[in-house]
């Protein structure tokens, strides 16, 4: 299944060295600064491979997580900011925009960090989908993994972005709309694994429909929320929520018609396969107009897929059953205007995101290790804070991540529907 998933660019960052002023060399203290730098450095060591597993990338994250917590808030049992969340300058590059963000912000470094740690989620799942016959043990790991992503990124929207010391960028990864659509997207691919298990295990024609139609407004929300953003940068991933929305919108009205077919009413189960056939070739169109539109990140070709040649053939042969009936048997007026999918139909097999929580902080933030570093060295004049900013224009772009690639498997699997039930 490669290339059925569009991914964008892993966020590049600049090197932190954690170099803080402290009242004396306290041991404590060195040892907090030693293990932040190799914690960070560990972590974005692993995240562009998307190869390690599951285990190696939470256990990285959460030990720098746990320990950049002292910068986030004063340890003890008094509430408030840590004295060190602005000691130190961050920077990093937003995903599709591709430009450098730079902050003073403890928060704005830990919300890029799981940001990428989200983004390596969804590289691992399409990793594993890409492979040429993926056992269920994969495709649980795909639908997990994006229910990671999901719940990682939907943390930075609900718990940090709130927190951050300055306005997001617009469009960057940090914006709400941006932050929406990922979220939206993780829970909608992570839905499309749920849907080829169905099929695969010939469930209800009509818990099928629902399911398609739910993944399909998943997408188009997804899409929605990268209209007011510029198109230069956004038509490319927005085209491909685009057309995965009419994919699953001619899977919804071809089950429904199964569905109708099977309760007698055979004049309106041809209608919803008519539309179906409008959706896929609609789909088909755009997946080739997606390909042409430029932006960051890889371009999915679903339309090469396995799951989406399947739907033309199926279609016609149902059709051409329910014609056939319809003309022996039924003799039912088909309507003029498209059956209505039910709303809110599917009550079974919608994914939400796996819920995430910031780890506690680190036992080494001791009061004696907090009170080593010297707050009064932190406070910036005028002149170094305008010495500061001028610097800050003069940094170089950062250069993107070398991210190590996925093996294509143009074919996908032999099956119909991408995944090993057996």
């Amino acid at each position: 299944m490669s290339h059925w998933f569009h991914r964008n660019p892993l966020k590049a960052t600049g090197p932190q060295m954690f170099e803080v002023k402290m009242f004396a060399h306290d041991s404590e203290a060195l040892k907090i600064i030693s293990d932040l730098k190799q914690s960070r450095a560990r972590l974005l060591d692993l995240l562009p491979d998307p190869h390690h597993t599951i285990d190696q990338i939470e256990t990285a994250l959460k030990l720098y997580a746990a320990l950049l917590r002292g910068f986030l808030l004063q340890p003890g049992d008094t509430p408030g900011d840590s004295k060190l969340r602005s000691a130190l300058h961050f920077r990093w590059s937003e995903s599709v925009l591709g430009v450098t963000t730079s902050r003073e912000d403890a928060v704005f470094e830990v919300a890029s960090m799981i940001m990428n740690a989200g983004l390596w989620f969804m590289k691992h799942a399409a990793m594993l989908a890409a492979r040429p016959e993926p056992a269920m043990e994969e495709a649980k790991e795909v639908h997990t993994c994006l229910r990671k992503a999901a719940g990682l990124v939907k943390f930075v929207q609900d718990s940090l972005v709130p927190q951050l010391s300055e306005k997001t960028v617009d469009g960057g990864d940090l914006d709400g709309r941006v932050c929406t659509a990922y979220i939206n997207q993780c829970t909608a691919e992570a839905q499309e694994v749920t849907i080829a298990r169905a099929i695969e295990l010939k469930h209800n024609p009509g818990l099928i429909s629902a399911l398609a139609h739910e993944t399909s407004k998943m997408f188009t929300t997804a899409a929605d929320n990268l209209h007011t953003l510029d198109q230069a940068k956004f038509g490319h991933w927005r085209a491909y929520f685009e057309l995965k929305a009419q994919f699953y919108l001619a899977y919804a009205h071809s089950y429904n018609g199964e569905s109708l077919l099977a309760e007698d009413k055979c004049g309106e189960a041809i209608r919803c396969l008519q539309e179906s056939k409008a959706c896929y070739n609609k789909a088909k169109t755009m997946a080739m107009e997606y390909a042409k539109v430029k932006g960051a990140g890889t371009t999915a070709r679903p339309e090469k897929h396995m799951f989406f040649r399947r739907l033309a053939p199926m279609l016609d042969r149902t059709l051409e059953k329910c014609e056939r009936e319809n003309g022996f048997i039924y003799h039912q007026k088909v309507p003029y205007d498209p059956v209505d999918l039910p709303l809110n139909a599917a009550t079974h097999g919608l994914v939400a995101p796996e819920v995430w929580e910031i780890p506690t902080v680190s036992p080494l933030w001791t009061p004696m290790a907090y009170a080593a570093f010297d707050s009064s060295k932190l406070q910036e004049s005028e002149k170094d804070k305008k010495k500061k900013e001028k610097a800050k224009k003069n940094e170089p772009e950062l250069k993107p991540v070398k991210e190590v690639p996925i093996a294509e498997n143009e074919e996908g699997s032999k099956n119909e529907t991408g995944c090993v039930i057996s």
